[in-house]
């Protein structure tokens, strides 16, 4: 599917708070959220990372074990998950399964996968897009298809999701995902404002029970399950086979784990019960579709105001 125009469009368009996306059908349905990511263009924090020249979509919570069983049961291949149940978070997913899933995603609405996977019936292999066909918004990503609709966050979308705050006054960076210079309160599960799920739970909370939320709306970004992104370790994301960086921390760690300064490093085969994984998107079709009409609207009215001198 190519949107040049329109995606080029929305991608710099201000977007609704948040919305649900469908997925599936029947009794395999299932809906992601999705919070806006303003304030295209941000810049970046004193270590280098938030700074997005684009608006895109961040999900509200991570990906639940259930919503992941939906999924395999709506026909996703080669992916399994285990240790949690119901609406805790997926785990024992390494990054080609939660980049399966991501593709899945798009697939299921008609959409071009991001990544260009491979499965031999045992295992995944990835290989690298084209120049021509990677994504070059922000700088060039091999990993990710220019016409990607659903992707695993980068490291820099994850980042500003979890500790930016935008606006015209007061915009800058929080240390801690829940809209606080110190470490949030740890709790076992919950939604009050300033608490995590961290500092030696016994297990992860429910994913709509895992803290606080973020400046931008994000629930459980630091504490809970720690999370794949996108990104390579150098950020360059041109080996397949490269480490990839982990992002927030989990429900057993410490308050430094959750914190903006710390990252994480992983093989991608690598499987824990600690990681799991949350959905990036640009803006919903329906949006795209308004505001390419939208568009047109304006130049047809201006053209009859023309008309008519």
């Amino acid at each position: 599917m190519k949107l040049p125009v329109v995606l080029a469009v929305a991608l710099l368009a201000p977007l609704s708070r948040s919305v649900a996306d469908e997925f599936g059908s029947g009794t395999n349905a299932f809906m992601l959220e999705f919070a806006s990511i303003g304030d295209a263009g941000n810049v970046a924090d004193g270590s280098g990372y938030g700074s997005v020249p684009y608006n895109f979509r961040m999900s509200t919570e991570e990906v639940s074990e259930s919503v992941l069983q939906n999924a395999v049961n709506a026909g996703l291949v080669g992916v399994t998950a285990g240790a949690w149940m119901g609406d805790q978070p997926t785990a024992f997913i390494d990054w080609f399964e939660a980049a399966a899933f991501v593709n899945f995603l798009n697939t299921d609405r008609g959409l071009a996968p991001a990544y260009d996977l491979s499965w031999d019936g045992n295992s995944w292999s990835m290989n690298l897009w084209s120049s021509a066909d990677a994504w070059q918004l922000g700088g060039e990503n091999l990993y990710r298809h220019k016409d990607a609709f659903y992707f695993l966050p980068s490291e820099n979308e994850w980042y500003k999701a979890a500790y930016y705050q935008g606006g015209r006054t007061n915009a800058g960076y929080w240390d801690y995902p829940t809209q606080e210079n110190t470490a949030p309160t740890a709790v076992a599960s919950g939604v009050l404002a300033g608490t995590a799920v961290y500092d030696g739970q016994s297990e992860p909370a429910g994913v709509f029970n895992n803290g606080g939320l973020s400046a931008y709306g994000n629930r459980g970004m630091g504490g809970n399950a720690a999370e794949w992104t996108e990104s390579a370790w150098d950020g360059l994301n041109n080996s397949s086979s490269e480490d990839r960086t982990v992002r927030g921390g989990d429900w057993f760690g410490e308050f430094d784990q959750l914190a903006s300064s710390s990252r994480d490093i992983n093989a991608p085969l690598y499987e824990s019960d600690f990681i799991g994984l949350r959905v990036a998107s640009v803006p919903e079709p329906s949006t795209m579709a308004m505001i390419l009409l939208a568009g047109v609207a304006a130049r047809l009215w201006h053209w009859r105001l023309r008309r008519d001198r």
